[in-house]
């Protein structure tokens, strides 16, 4: 039995912890831009940076759409 195993206790080879990294480095990758990702579906829904803007409630937004079209007259 060949003694290539690298640090105490990981029980891995020199080739087993390299083909390990790189799985680690492609899954860290792969998160990384699902993430970026949903930061920037969630920042154009709702942005966080720049003027606050008050949020309305399904309700508010329903009675402000219905008085501005009650107060358009109606040809």
């Amino acid at each position: 039995m060949s003694d290539s195993k690298i640090g105490p206790g990981t029980y891995l080879t020199d080739a087993e912890a390299k083909e390990f990294h790189k799985g680690f480095v492609a899954s860290m990758a792969f998160f990384t831009f699902v993430a970026i990702i949903a930061h920037f579906l969630v920042w154009a829904w709702r942005p966080w940076l720049g003027e606050a803007k008050p949020m309305l409630s399904s309700v508010e937004a329903t009675q402000m759409a219905e008085s501005a079209a009650a107060a358009q007259p109606r040809i």
